[in-house]
């Protein structure tokens, strides 16, 4: 047998010449690295020498010099590189994706009012916000989106899929929705408004305090300060606490919740790396310390509201009431890069005082039960007037 003795790569090359009728190409580049690669090496793995080479290869022999965009071709590495660690929640933003997603913490932007996540490598639904173009389309918790206007979610993160849902108010977008249970995905068309989160609801229900908190965002702290100050005035002798379908938001604001309904203690614990454990306490001054409380959350409630509802939970401060919560127990920080655009990395878990990590398994209510929405609200009103007058507390229905 005559033995080919051209290197592996001609020889593929040479396959595709037969298969497809593309002109044969040389095959006798060969990569030297540079004074500037070994410089680029320093403090980095030996694999990064590939970026570099790869780099040169295009440069010197893509056929289109047009298309060799530094930026773009820059910004799709870092994307690739950050995907391959196969979490979640580290995610690459571009410059304006990361300007897009500081303006969400103010509580305003233009979509259709849905957190959505990702979870068994698939984009969900996480919650629809109360009154938003995506409740009134019938999205819930737990939705599958497959596709966003006919594309694929199948590789996007929860940044690719968030911004390709948002849109100036006014214009549609048509979501491919599968609902577990469902025969067949259906199409949703909805029509993008200005959204506007008002991260604290309050209201007396008689001579009760009812504080839902939709996201931790800035304002967070500060607009429940303000509801629980207006519930003493008005004479409240207890609060229910709602975090359902809340999916998180800021650790600064959930332990700044937490610290309003304790004396002291441990709001919650972080683990990095290296297992450096950090304990972030309990802040003085808090105003509804001696309050009696329940706290509502469900498979929605995610993140730093699982931090404040482990903070009551542990410390003996409240019960929960509801559904098993999400199990998103991570601790993200972003790293802006020179160009502007930034790094969402997990840096550490959640775990609540006692020592439990909530990442994967959520938090179990002490009272478990299928009541949704107003029927579950009005159970707790029952549970904290048997509170306030010593009489035996009823359990929910499951």
């Amino acid at each position: 047998m005559h033995m080919i003795k051209k290197p592996a790569l001609c020889v593929l090359l040479a396959l595709a010449v037969l298969f497809t009728s593309l002109p044969m190409m040389a095959c006798d580049f060969k990569f030297i690295p540079g004074e500037a690669d070994k410089k680029l090496l320093q403090g980095l793995p030996q694999e990064f020498l590939t970026i570099s080479q790869a780099w040169d290869l295009l440069q010197k022999n893509y056929v289109d010099k047009a298309k060799l965009d530094p930026v773009k071709m820059a910004q799709g590495a870092i994307r690739g590189m950050v995907a391959a660690v196969d979490d979640p929640y580290t995610e690459y933003f571009s410059p304006q994706s990361f300007e897009s997603t500081l303006i969400d913490l103010t509580g305003l932007y233009q979509g259709i009012g849905a957190y959505i996540g990702k979870k068994d490598n698939q984009i969900i639904v996480m919650s629809p916000m109360p009154g938003s173009p995506a409740e009134e389309a019938g999205l819930k918790t737990g939705d599958m989106i497959l596709k966003i206007d006919g594309q694929s979610t199948a590789q996007m993160n929860t940044t690719e899929a968030s911004q390709k849902i948002r849109g100036p108010a006014g214009t549609d977008v048509v979501l491919l929705i599968y609902r577990e249970g469902d025969k067949e995905p259906s199409e949703k068309k909805i029509t993008r408004r200005e959204i506007k989160l008002d991260s604290v609801k309050f209201e007396m229900r008689g001579d009760l305090a009812y504080i839902r908190i939709q996201q931790f965002i800035v304002p967070t702290t500060s607009d429940f300060k303000k509801a629980l100050t207006e519930a003493n005035r008005q004479g409240a002798r207890g609060v229910i606490l709602d975090l359902r379908d809340n999916p998180g938001g800021l650790l600064s604001e959930a332990v700044d919740v937490a610290s309003q309904f304790l004396m002291r203690g441990i709001a919650v614990k972080t683990v990095d790396k290296n297992g450096l454990e950090t304990v972030q306490k309990v802040k003085p001054g808090g105003i509804a310390k001696d309050m009696p409380l329940i706290v509502l959350v469900n498979g929605g409630s995610a993140s730093a509201s699982e931090i404040v509802a482990g903070a009551l939970q542990d410390n003996g401060r409240a019960k929960l009431a509801g559904e098993k919560t999400f199990g998103k127990a991570s601790v993200q920080n972003f790293v802006k890069l020179e160009d502007g655009s930034a790094i969402k990395m997990t840096t550490a878990h959640y775990y609540t005082p006692n020592g439990t990590l909530i990442s994967g398994t959520g938090l179990t209510p002490d009272y478990v039960t299928s009541l949704k929405d107003e029927e579950l609200i009005k159970w707790a009103e029952e549970y904290l007037k048997s509170m306030i007058s010593s009489q035996p507390i009823t359990e929910p229905a499951k």
